[in-house]
């Protein structure tokens, strides 16, 4: 099965809160964990990730707290997920055909590619934007 890591999916979550509060005040790390239901500990790590990747900004100003780098229509799924997984390549001769001697030839490495190619460019349309967009609209449809 193919699958996103945590890290990942809660890196996400992660840029989502901050994406929902931009252009308020800096978010604690403390609260998004809170809000999230995700270990501050371990989320610690996710945040210097994305913020080594330029995603995020610290701040130190009054309590401090982290923001996005960006607008979150400028801040992609692809963006996220690549510093924080990694090559999106389903096969690692994508990345280096010098794993497989028969990567000059492969058909099946060509197909990997094309599909490889079509995922990268489907998280590319997905923004933050429209994660925030999504959730509002899902925020608006559940009956209080």
């Amino acid at each position: 099965m193919i699958r996103i890591s945590t890290k990942g999916r809660y890196g996400t979550r992660f840029m989502l809160e901050l994406a929902i509060n931009y252009g308020k005040n800096p978010m604690l790390l403390k609260d998004i964990a809170r809000n999230q239901e995700i270990s501050e500990g371990y989320l610690q790590h996710i945040v210097d990730a994305l913020k080594g990747g330029g995603l995020i900004f610290s701040s130190r100003v009054g309590h401090g707290g982290y923001t996005l780098s960006r607008r979150p229509e400028q801040i992609t799924l692809r963006d996220i997920l690549s510093i924080l997984e990694g090559s999106i390549n389903l096969v690692e001769c994508i990345d280096n055909a010098e794993v497989c001697n028969r990567s000059d030839d492969c058909i099946s490495r060509v197909i990997w590619a094309e599909i490889g190619n079509k995922l990268s460019t489907s998280l590319q349309e997905v923004t933050l934007q429209r994660m925030v967009d999504l959730y509002n609209e899902q925020k608006e449809s559940v009956p209080v």
